[in-house]
């Protein structure tokens, strides 16, 4: 993806100049609240602190806070254009700190050149951060600057020029090894390149197994070699070898891998010839890399290629590292980063390649998929899964190697943590995921040949949230369940010749025989999954039925109707989707299936709501949603709500439920407090029912969409047994989430019945 001059600066100049604001979470909007964030209240926990130190993690920034520090001597490929020159880069940083992992930064740059003025600098700085990212300082000075600053500090103090290329470049490695079927101890490597990167890559490489005898260095100025004078280093000393190859393409004659941290276009396809076979080419000079793939592959087919470039396959490329090592670094209290906690990211990435990638990842990158291989070696930049696999692997690595000050106990409900992070709909999941691993119920997929539904299968299924049936005309979803390698029971049902398919006929028959449907109808009509899915449901042979992926809303649930029917005592279905926000979430209804209830379909509706509300541990309060205030505006259509309200109140004197209001004062807590103190809420409304089909879908949509609100739904309320709608085309995640809901929602039902 290429990009103008322009373009670039603009984004950067228009509207807020940079790319960072400081941004506080506490609210200061009241003389009460300035009170509180300065003087006098601002004195209590400088004064906590000053008794211990350590409350500054308690109540200061310090914990999520990290310092991304530079003198500009080294700054991407530029060279040292100076401190304030790298600064939008520092900026930079800082943004990808807070986007992947939620770690605030201050970018700090420094006009000081001189190694130990600056280490000065640095160190001093220890009271206001939780670590310290030094970034884009030249070689070899750097070496030096990170090693006194780690001796002289007591938070991490990381330089990701050096590490960040490492870590990632080791796990593309580790999974390149194990494809060509090579052991790391026998491997022969070239490093071209030898500032701090290459060094930094050498050295981890080094500690996961390769030797140092089988690793040959090159710089601008050829091999690395025993007895060399000429721009050597101490650095640079440990890497010398006992050779007669002095140039790149002799070092490359029989090499297993070329790891390149230097130059553009300093390979060619002639000297990729020589190496041995299946080589493996890093080449990660950005942006022009030491040979471009097109080049490399036209020479060696065989070739297992990366680059630090995002267009091609196998990019290597720092965020994955740095975000994420810092942030299992700071939630653990580690003193330092040791080889042991980069070791321990570079192998989660490395896992983490051979697991199945979500759809949304490959989306993002506008492919089908992504799958473990040559062109697929590394996770994706913009795969949040890194964020649920690296933290915790680091913490662990911190606590067993003793530099842990506040181990992490409990690593599990530590990653879970982190997926609030990520996604706020995973933390509220995380009740229903804890209900149905408790007694897992029988879903049954209407569309199980589906390669989205058979990915969603194998994960509910390894990981106990469900036991999946999938319906495959012919069985054929078998096959691609053995090519997903699933590890846990997934049935395969063939409506057609299911032993009790005839049973089924009848009974579905005896339901609509005097509705028009004939036997040969009821025989027709049951070869359609769509249909066979509820009839397993309604027959006693599934629990729960999921289908809607790739069929409209109607096509779904006039199946569902037909072979179940609504729960005693309720008039009609109605859809529910579920809105969560940074802070509160919001049930809206019906949104999907009622044009225009009446009152006494109003008060289901409502209460139906309120039931679902608590399957996910809420308490529910119904606010019934219309354009009057308690009697302000007097219409049919306001009387209707309020007196769906009466009804609601009769039915369930136990639910917390008034109205008719409008939706305003419904969500604003003050408002609704001081207007109508007297209205039927112990804390703010949390369920909003809508009084007719098309404000409640402009609603949720409105508020999906310009609230950057997460939804899960739709969720079909009212059936006598459960069956649950997908939304077309929707990702793997939400499959799961549908399908953990379902058997949540059967329990409740089976617990009722």
């Amino acid at each position: 993806m290429s990009i103008s001059k322009q373009e670039a600066l603009d984004y950067h100049s228009s509207g807020r100049k940079g790319k960072v604001e400081v941004v506080s979470p506490k609210p200061c909007a009241t003389a009460h609240d300035l009170s509180l964030a300065y003087t006098p209240g601002v004195a209590e926990p400088c004064l906590e602190i000053a008794r211990d130190p350590e409350l500054a993690y308690e109540y200061t920034s310090k914990g999520n806070l990290v310092a991304v520090i530079s003198n500009g001597t080294a700054v991407l490929g530029l060279g040292d254009i100076g401190a304030i020159a790298g600064k939008p880069v520092m900026e930079g940083k800082g943004v990808l700190f807070k986007r992947f992992a939620d770690v605030d930064v201050f970018d700090i740059e420094v006009n000081e050149k001189d190694p130990d003025k600056l280490i000065d600098v640095v160190t001093r700085l220890e009271p206001t951060f939780g670590g310290i990212n030094l970034e884009d300082i030249k070689a070899p000075e750097c070496f030096y600057i990170e090693e006194e600053c780690k001796k002289r500090m007591g938070i991490p103090v990381f330089h990701d020029d050096q590490h960040g290329t490492a870590i990632i470049s080791a796990a593309a490695f580790l999974n390149a090894l194990e494809l060509t079927n090579r052991k790391i101890e026998d491997v022969k490597v070239v490093f071209a390149g030898a500032g701090a990167a290459a060094i930094a890559c050498a050295g981890l490489y080094i500690t996961y197994g390769v030797r140092l005898e089988n690793i040959l260095m090159v710089d601008r100025k050829g091999v690395i070699y025993k007895g060399r004078t000429d721009n050597m280093n101490p650095y640079k000393e440990r890497f010398a070898r006992e050779t007669a190859k002095r140039t790149l393409a002799e070092a490359l004659d029989g090499a297993d891998a070329f790891i390149g941290v230097a130059a553009a276009k300093m390979v060619t396809g002639d000297m990729l010839k020589r190496m041995a076979k299946d080589p493996i080419v890093f080449a990660m000079a950005n942006p022009v890399p030491e040979i471009t793939p097109e080049e490399a592959k036209a020479a060696r087919p065989d070739v297992i290629m990366a680059t630090g470039r995002s267009d091609y396959p196998n990019q290597v490329n720092n965020v994955l590292g740095f975000p994420f090592i810092f942030r299992g670094a700071l939630d653990c209290r580690a003193s330092q980063i040791n080889e042991a906690m980069k070791l321990a990211a570079s192998r989660a990435l490395a896992d983490l390649a051979k697991e199945d990638v979500p759809d949304s990842v490959a989306r993002a990158y506008g492919v089908d998929r992504f799958e473990f291989g040559r062109e697929y070696l590394i996770p994706k930049p913009f795969d949040w899964r890194v964020l649920l696999r690296v933290p915790p692997a680091v913490a662990r690595a911190a606590a067993e190697t003793g530099v842990a000050r506040k181990p992490i106990a409990d690593l599990a409900a530590y990653e879970k943590h982190l997926g609030g992070l990520l996604s706020r709909m995973r933390s509220f999941m995380h009740v229903i995921n804890e209900k149905a691993k408790r007694n897992p119920k029988r879903v049954v997929f209407t569309e199980g040949d589906h390669p989205k539904i058979q990915r969603a299968a194998k994960y509910l299924a390894e990981e106990g949230l469900a036991k999946p049936i999938l319906l495959s005309h012919g069985k054929k979803a078998e096959e691609a369940l053995r090519q997903l390698d699933v590890k846990a029971a997934v049935e395969v049902v063939d409506p057609v010749t299911f032993p009790t398919f005839p049973a089924y006929v009848q009974a579905f028959l005896e339901k609509r025989k005097r509705l028009g449907t004939t036997l040969e109808d009821a025989e027709r009509k049951m070869t359609s999954n769509m249909l066979f899915g509820p009839m397993m449901v309604e027959m006693g042979d599934a629990d729960v039925a999921l289908g809607g992926l790739t069929t409209h809303y109607p096509d779904t649930i006039r199946p569902a109707l037909q072979a179940i029917g609504t729960a005693p005592g309720v008039r009609k279905v109605a859809g529910l989707y579920i809105l969560i926000l940074k802070d509160r979430v919001f049930f809206f209804a019906d949104t999907t299936v009622n044009v225009d209830p009446t009152a006494d379909e109003l008060a289901d509706i409502a209460i139906l709501s309120a039931d679902t509300a608590a399957l996910f541990d809420v308490r529910p309060r119904v606010a019934m949603i219309s354009f009057s205030n308690f009697g302000s505006n007097r219409h049919p259509h306001t009387d209707k709500v309020r007196e769906a309200v009466r009804i609601v109140k009769q039915k369930r004197p136990d639910l917390e439920c008034d109205g008719e209001m409008q939706a305003d004062t419904a969500v604003l807590p003050e408002f609704l407090k001081e207007n109508y103190p007297w209205a039927g809420f112990s804390a703010p409304p949390n369920v909003l029912v809508f009084p007719e089909l098309q404000s409640a879908n402009a609603a949720y949509k409105l508020v999906w969409r310009l609230a950057k609100a997460e939804a899960i739904g739709p969720i079909l309320m009212g059936t006598e047994k459960p069956v649950h709608v997908l939304q077309r085309g929707v990702e793997v995640s939400d499959i799961v989430n549908m399908a953990a809901f379902g058997v949540v929602d059967a329990q409740a039902k089976q617990k009722k019945a």
